[in-house]
């Protein structure tokens, strides 16, 4: 098993760095690939002697380069907390937003877009006022699972149901009475989009990203006892209710970064994680990188499409990975015997 983990783990990596060689390349002025690693040498201070225009490093500096990258760490954050969530609730169907974290974050943005109170934030407001609402949901969603008694996998998912229903109605009422842009704008970020990435948008969600990461494959022993069942875990001596939180905090973490800068993107930590899963099996310690690198990969070509399947108009990350998504869902739960019980 391990060599052939060891295997996938090289073939992803170079289908990673494949992929974004060519999602920076493509585009309505194409850039050859070995013209697109030159100017990244020489933005990082190697000594090249310039064989491109203005206008190219400007495209591939200033645009594509951290479109590409962001689009990367989100689908790598989206497709780990996906692999936790899984794993916490022991439930094949779950994905990154059923704590309702995505339904706080569209509430923090689209208020951020109608009454300008992160306006100190400048061009940054709509993505911190999307983090806020995603930890204040998430936070009431915890509050709420613990009352009345132990934090389990059923109360967690019915008090998400209840705080995603509530943020929704939130969300709908602030753009139903706000102006027609405000509609405009708050459909085009709810749908997820990566369209005017800048380099200082990169830092945080690579941080959060490494370091949830790299905790949670810590932690992976006990997301395989957990995985099997509380008694399980319980019987290796894990404090379950403790640790389901913990761990429940990284995975909404993760997301809330990601929904932040990109949106409320479908379908990617419900997917990816079984595609790893049939790679690495169900071993966390295999699952959690390998759904990291699939996720990355997928999420730069979905971007890849969105700018360029109906150019010159750019399609929402969100419509595309729906298209893909659904399919993939009631294949799942026809196929899957834990959606079938």
């Amino acid at each position: 098993m391990r060599p052939r983990f060891a295997l996938w783990l090289l073939v992803l990596g170079l289908a990673l760095l494949g992929s974004l060689t060519l999602a920076v390349m493509l585009g309505p002025v194409p850039i050859a690939a070995g013209e697109v690693w030159r100017i990244a040498w020489a933005r990082l201070g190697g000594n090249l002697e310039p064989t491109w225009s203005a206008a190219q490093e400007n495209i591939v500096w200033f645009l594509r380069f951290p479109r590409v990258l962001l689009g990367a760490v989100v689908g790598a954050s989206l497709a780990v907390a996906g692999v936790v969530m899984q794993a916490l609730v022991r439930n094949p169907l779950a994905d990154p937003y059923l704590l309702g974290v995505s339904s706080g974050a569209s509430t923090g943005a689209v208020l951020a877009l109608a009454s300008g109170w992160l306006g100190f934030a400048g061009l940054y407001g709509v993505s911190l006022g999307a983090f806020l609402g995603a930890l204040l949901s998430l936070g009431v969603v915890l509050a709420l699972a613990r009352l009345g008694g132990q934090t389990t996998p059923t109360r967690l998912i019915l008090a998400g149901v209840a705080v995603a229903y509530l943020f929704s109605g939130l969300t709908s009422l602030i753009t139903l009475t706000g102006e027609r842009e405000l509609a405009r704008a708050a459909l085009s970020w709810l749908l997820g989009s990566l369209s005017g990435s800048q380099w200082n948008e990169l830092g945080l969600p690579s941080l959060v990203l490494l370091l949830c990461t790299l905790a949670l494959l810590f932690s992976s022993r006990a997301l395989n006892a957990i995985a099997v069942g509380d008694e399980t875990a319980t019987t290796l001596g894990l404090e379950v209710p403790r640790l389901r939180r913990r761990l429940m905090l990284l995975a909404s973490l993760l997301t809330a970064v990601a929904v932040a800068v990109a949106g409320a993107v479908g379908f990617i930590g419900l997917m990816l994680p079984h595609m790893a899963r049939f790679l690495a099996g169900a071993d966390h310690r295999r699952l959690l990188p390998l759904a990291a690198l699939l996720g990355a990969i997928f999420t730069i070509w979905v971007d890849v499409g969105a700018r360029m399947l109906f150019a010159p108009q750019e399609v929402p990350l969100g419509v595309i990975t729906a298209l893909l998504g659904t399919p993939f869902f009631l294949w799942l739960m026809l196929t899957r015997r834990e959606v079938q019980r």
